[in-house]
């Protein structure tokens, strides 16, 4: 896989493009860990039952609504990461973009919710090690 580097102002604008997906996959998700968790329950209590059974039929349903889903959102991330940016984590709507700090490769990380790309962590803080961009990095 190509490293794709981008500066601040190439992150917001890349950003302004893939926001919509982003927060479309992070709904999706949601979807996508209710259904199964309702299914998965479903299937507890339907062991045994017969295939007439309505609760056999909701988690058929919701099998195949989950199956949706999943490949919704696996065609939807691999789109993103075709354009350089990474999915880190669609619980939390997490987007990285590589970058470079003077010789040092880190990641330029955004959060749905955050009007733009403002924080950056090294490759291997991750989430926990994010810091706030300078005012002097956002120009």
């Amino acid at each position: 896989m190509k490293i794709q580097l981008f500066s601040v102002e190439e992150a917001n604008r890349l950003l302004n493009d893939i926001r919509p997906r982003v927060e479309a996959l992070v709904r999706a998700k949601a979807e996508f860990d209710r259904a199964q968790e309702r299914a998965d329950l479903l299937r507890l209590a339907t062991a045994g039952a017969s295939p007439e059974n309505p609760d056999v039929g909701e988690m058929k349903r919701l099998d195949a609504r989950a199956q949706s889903l999943a490949d919704e959102i696996s065609t939807g991330v691999t789109a993103i990461h075709r354009v350089g940016a990474l999915v880190k984590d669609l619980d939390r709507g997490l987007v990285d973009f590589y970058a470079l700090s003077g010789d040092r490769l880190v990641f330029l990380c955004w959060q749905v919710g955050e009007p733009e790309v403002g924080h950056w962590h090294p490759l291997e803080g991750g989430f926990s090690g994010r810091m706030p961009l300078s005012p002097s990095e956002r120009d």
